[in-house]
C-alpha cells in the first residue's frame, strides 16, 4: 500500500470515529430529552366551544402562539398541596417579528373564574381547576387565545437556576430576606438566592409589582442562559430539574419544532406589566384593572399574535 493511501486511511478512520462518536452523543441527547419531556407532559381538557381559536396553532408553519407561564407555590416553604399560581405571565411568541412578549398579571387581579361561577383572585383559578381553568380564565380576561401552558413549582425554580450555573440580573433595590442581602447593581444568583429574590414583596415599595418585575428578569435570565453554550453543556442537569418540577401540554415534537423554528423569537424578549389598582372587599385585598389598561395590554398581545382588534 502506498504511503499516500495509508495516510488517507488513517485520516478517514479518525474522521469516522469522530462522526460515530458525535452520532452517539446526539442520540443520547435526543433520547434523554425525549424521556424528560415525556415526564413533563400533562394534557389539558378544554371545551372547544369555549375557546377563541377554532383550530390549534400549527407550530410547523411557524404560527405565532401564546403560552401561559405559571409559578406554582407548591414546593415553597414546605407546601405540598395543589397550590396557587402565585406567578402568572402570558408570553406571545412571534417568529415573524423575531420577538417574545412577556406580560405579568398581578396574582390578586379580580376576574371571573371561568368554570367555577365565582369572581375571585386570578391565581385561585389554578387551585380550583388546575391548568385548564387558569387557561380559560386568562383567555377570557385578556380576550386572546391561550394556546399552551407551562407550570413550574418553586422547588423547580431553585433547581433550574442551579442547573444552568446560576443567573445574573440587574437589581434595582437593596433588601434582605432569608438571611440573603441583595444590593443594587448586577447581581449573580444561585438557586436558593433566586428563590428568595423572587419571593420578596413586603419590603418592596412597589409591593407585588416589584416582585413581578424581579420574576420577569429571572425568566429572561434563565431563558438566555439555557440558550447559551453553558446551558447546552449542562443539559442533563437542566433536564433533571424540569422533569420533576415542570408540567406542560407541549409534547416532545412541539419542543423540537420550537427549538428548530422559533429560536430567533426567543432572542429578543419584551417585557410588560398589567397594572391594577388595589381595593378591599370583605376584608380581602384585590387588584382591579381599568378598561383602558386592559385594552392597552390586549392590543399589544393581539398585535404579536396577528389578531385583529
Amino acid at each position: 500500500m502506498s504511503k499516500g493511501k495509508k495516510i488517507f486511511l488513517i485520516i478517514f478512520s479518525i474522521v469516522a470515529i469522530l462522526v460515530i462518536g458525535m452520532i452517539g452523543v446526539a442520540a443520547k441527547l435526543y433520547f434523554d430529552v425525549s424521556n424528560s419531556i415525556q415526564e413533563t407532559y400533562q394534557s389539558v381538557e378544554r371545551d372547544r366551544e369555549d375557546r377563541l381559536r377554532e383550530n390549534d396553532v400549527d407550530l410547523s408553519q411557524k404560527d405565532s402562539f401564546s403560552v401561559l407561564l405559571m409559578g406554582i407555590d407548591t414546593g415553597d416553604l414546605g407546601r405540598v398541596e395543589q397550590g396557587r399560581s402565585d406567578t402568572m405571565m402570558v408570553a406571545t411568541i412571534s417568529p415573524q417579528d423575531n420577538q417574545t412578549t412577556v406580560v405579568s398579571i398581578p396574582r390578586d387581579t379580580y376576574v371571573d373564574i371561568v368554570g367555577h361561577g365565582t369572581t375571585d383572585k386570578i391565581n385561585h383559578a389554578y387551585a380550583f381547576g388546575g391548568a385548564a381553568m387558569s387557561m380559560n380564565t386568562v383567555e377570557k380576561f385578556l380576550d386572546i387565545p391561550i394556546d399552551h401552558y407551562v407550570s413550574l413549582n418553586m422547588e423547580g425554580l431553585k433547581e433550574l437556576v442551579d442547573a444552568v450555573g446560576g443567573i445574573e440580573v440587574d437589581n434595582d433595590l437593596t433588601f434582605s430576606i432569608d438571611e440573603y442581602n441583595f444590593t443594587i447593581g448586577r447581581t449573580k444568583l444561585n438557586g436558593e438566592q433566586a428563590l428568595a429574590y423572587s419571593r420578596m414583596r413586603y419590603d418592596d415599595p412597589n409591593g407585588d409589582y416589584g416582585r413581578q418585575d424581579r420574576q420577569r428578569k429571572m425568566v429572561e435570565a434563565i431563558v438566555k442562559k439555557v440558550l447559551s453554550l453553558d446551558g447546552v453543556s449542562q443539559y442533563q442537569s437542566i433536564l433533571n430539574a424540569v422533569e420533576n418540577n415542570m408540567k406542560t401540554d407541549m409534547s416532545f415534537d412541539d419542543m423540537r419544532t420550537l427549538a428548530m423554528n422559533y429560536r430567533s423569537a426567543f432572542q429578543t424578549i419584551k417585557q410588560d406589566q398589567l397594572q391594577g389598582e388595589g381595593f378591599m372587599q370583605d376584608g380581602i385585598s384585590y387588584q382591579r384593572v381599568s378598561d383602558e389598561e386592559l385594552n392597552r395590554v390586549q392590543s399589544i398581545l393581539k398585535e404579536q399574535l396577528d389578531i385583529n382588534n
